[in-house]
């Protein structure tokens, strides 16, 4: 017997708890895919390997920070990059030019993209839709024309010799350690990225997403609220840059154009903006393709086009989109799904 639910839908008894769903939000799928990347180097153990897949989970890190911005928060950010491009930056001038462990740098790094968020995202965040995105993308162009034109940051040809983990007498620096490393980072990145879309916090960035004027008027401070979601994307990306820096020793103004910001938005879209998981997935893809596309030599990115472009017109909404709804409250009778969203998002 056919039901329906509060959106008009007819459904089937149990049709949406199937099996693919209950897999698909099974945490127990996130500690495989977390076992996965700890067995990895068990499996497959060249440097090659292991440094596509550290990329990689760095991608996860990049992906899952502009999730907050526009999966979680609904902002349209172009110059993404300009944060991972600052912590790389800020993490390798202080340990090249001051002889500082790379892991004392963490600090600064929060620091300086707080700043960078704070003054970038303070006068920009009232405004919406396409102009925010221009801002953004002229964003990450400056932050990039300005590293290739200072001395400090070595200008066209960056800043070499950054230094290795070391961490309590422990070197992390061959690329095992290493990969370990980040993967127990980015782990946490995840988690705590998870968490806090599903907070009071969370819920204001959603309810922003999906109505911005309605948020105002019941209350929510839209503003302070984009600007928080906005600075923590900032963090996560710094972080990222950090680690960045030290898998490759050496950093330079080409490792941060407008191409980066552009894949890291196609991770978030391509996976399902505010999905966590779907975000994982789809850096997973766009960081990995390319490299399992080797063997179509000259026409690679030419087969990962034709990916993409099929992905999009058969999974519009991302391959992995979000299926949680927020819950009524009973006590409210609500039939408005954004009427609890609000009140919970009032602060």
């Amino acid at each position: 017997m056919a039901t329906t639910t509060n959106t008009g839908t007819r459904t089937r008894p149990g049709s949406d708890q199937n099996l693919i769903s209950r897999a698909l939000s099974s945490r127990g799928l996130g500690v495989a895919a977390l076992a996965f990347a700890l067995l990895f180097p068990f499996v497959i153990a060249t440097p090659y390997a292991l440094s596509v897949m550290t990329s990689a989970a760095i991608y996860v890190m990049l992906a899952v920070g502009l999730n907050i911005v526009v999966g979680y928060c609904g902002l349209l950010d172009l110059g993404f990059a300009a944060f991972f491009a600052v912590g790389a930056y800020t993490s390798g001038v202080i340990s090249t030019e001051f002889d500082i462990p790379i892991l004392a740098t963490i600090p600064a790094v929060i620091v300086v993209t707080v700043v960078a968020g704070l003054i970038i995202g303070g006068p920009t965040l009232r405004l919406r839709s396409d102009y925010l995105a221009i801002v953004t993308l002229g964003f990450g162009e400056i932050i990039r024309i300005t590293a290739n034109n200072l001395d400090i940051t070595g200008g066209p040809s960056g800043i070499f010799g950054i230094p290795g983990i070391d961490l309590f007498g422990l070197d992390l620096s061959s690329p095992a350690a290493f990969y370990y490393f980040v993967v127990v980072v980015v782990t946490i990145a995840v988690i705590g990225a998870a968490r806090l879309g599903r907070s009071r916090l969370g819920r204001a960035w959603r309810f922003i997403r999906e109505d911005e004027d309605a948020a105002e008027a019941m209350g929510v401070h839209t503003y302070r609220v984009k600007l928080a979601a906005y600075i923590a994307g900032a963090v996560w990306g710094g972080l990222a840059g950090m680690l960045f820096g030290v898998q490759l020793t050496a950093i330079s103004p080409a490792s941060f154009t407008f191409l980066q910001s552009a894949l890291i938005l196609m991770a978030v879209v391509l996976g399902g903006m505010g999905s966590t998981p779907g975000v994982i997935a789809g850096a997973l893809f766009v960081s990995l393709a390319p490299e399992l596309l080797r063997g179509a030599a000259d026409y690679r990115y030419f087969a990962f086009g034709l990916i993409l472009i099929t992905v999009i017109i058969f999974r519009p909404q991302g391959v992995w989109p979000v299926r949680a709804r927020e819950k009524e409250r009973p006590d409210q009778g609500d039939p408005d799904p954004h009427g609890a969203l609000a009140k919970e998002a009032i602060s």
